[in-house]
């Protein structure tokens, strides 16, 4: 599971965002309607200020709001020039029924981030 590669589903994606080192991709408490896939750079994750990972290509963030349907849980912010990919609920809803591998991907990456906050 470790090898599965977000980006290379996305890698023809047009809507691609770019976000200047440091600056905020969103904020703990902000209302989530898309998760962002990280095509290029790395960003930050902050809860309640303190830093839970640093993620880089091929990984995800926003993804709990998607699923929980609540405010963002967390911080996060460009560490590096950071190129991500938008994802918004319907697409979301698509990837995970016909692409089993991307909704074991994202849990995996969910449990791991939940043992590191609570760490």
């Amino acid at each position: 599971m470790k090898d599965y590669n977000l980006k290379n589903l996305f890698r023809h994606a047009a809507n691609v965002v770019t976000f200047a080192p440091g600056q905020i991709v969103f904020k703990e408490g902000d209302p989530a309607t898309i998760m962002y896939v990280i095509e290029e750079g790395q960003v930050e994750i902050m809860v309640h200020g303190r830093l839970v990972e640093t993620a880089s290509e091929g990984s995800i963030v926003g993804e709990t709001a998607l699923i929980d349907h609540q405010p963002r849980s967390a911080t996060v912010i460009a560490k590096t020039e950071a190129k991500l990919v938008p994802v918004d609920q319907k697409q979301f809803s698509f990837m995970v029924q016909e692409t089993p591998y991307f909704a074991i991907h994202v849990m995996h990456i969910m449990a791991d981030r939940l043992r590191k906050t609570h760490d």
